[in-house]
């Protein structure tokens, strides 16, 4: 996934900074599944997103994009 970005395409450096802070890693976490059209991932978000939130981190830093743990 190089060349796939997550958080809308925003800049490398913006993104970790929006990844550092939970409710808005939460948040765009969310947004991002929907917007990619997997209503059932968004949804699974909304509920337990706050779990996932250092995967998240951990992500953003290695590949820029966030953790998916399902694919629906």
């Amino acid at each position: 996934m190089a060349g796939k970005k997550d958080y809308f395409g925003l800049d490398r450096l913006v993104s970790l900074i929006l990844a550092i802070i939970p409710v808005t890693a939460w948040v765009l976490g969310i947004l991002t599944r929907f917007n990619e059209g997997k209503l059932i991932a968004g949804v699974i978000r909304i509920f337990f997103g706050w779990l996932v939130w250092i995967p998240d981190l951990i992500f953003m830093v290695k590949d820029e994009h966030i953790f998916r743990f399902i694919d629906m």
